[in-house]
């Protein structure tokens, strides 16, 4: 299969959800998906329900904390780290599907450069590929097959209503 360049972008929800209904999609056809979250680390349900598909997800969780602007070194030594691990299983695996959940963060934040994204991607040319996040590049854009921006136009966390267990994680 040779995949094309998927991004979810912008400031409106739903980019994480967007990736995770594909992996739902595939695992239900028989695809082998890797799904890399950069940044998270808190428990989420998505994450619970992959697990009970090891034989068709891998879940490689690169958890950084939240930046502040940008990254400190602990974070981006943590990020160097993940990116040999996840370079190693793209390369030993044969995946039909790899997310790269919140990469666009990564690169806007400088927690991962373009020629560590431009790897990842051209190691992963056969599959298709899911890219998150705020912020894409231009260049990432321009590249890609599919983009779609997620728009804001109203959300209910600007009233304070906090993240709710099952809807947002």
């Amino acid at each position: 299969m040779n995949g094309f360049i998927h991004i979810y972008t912008g400031d409106g929800k739903g980019k994480t959800t967007a990736a995770v209904g594909l992996t739902v999609r595939a695992i239900g056809n028989g695809l082998k998906v890797f799904f890399v979250q950069f940044i998270k680390g808190a428990h989420t349900g998505e994450i619970e329900i992959f697990q009970k598909f090891p034989e068709l997800v891998d879940v490689y969780r690169c958890s950084t904390g939240f930046i502040y602007e940008t990254p400190d070194n602990s974070q981006i030594e943590t990020v160097r780290k993940c990116l040999k691990e996840v370079e190693e299983k793209i390369k030993e695996n044969n995946y039909d599907m790899i997310v790269l959940d919140e990469l666009s963060v990564a690169l806007s934040t400088g927690l991962i450069s373009r020629s560590d994204a431009e790897r990842l991607i051209q190691l992963s040319e056969n599959a298709e590929i899911i890219i998150t996040g705020r912020n894409a590049p231009e260049w990432l854009i321009e590249r890609a097959d599919l983009v779609t921006e997620m728009k804001k136009l109203k959300h209910y966390f600007d009233r304070g209503i906090k993240a709710r267990r099952g809807i947002e994680y």
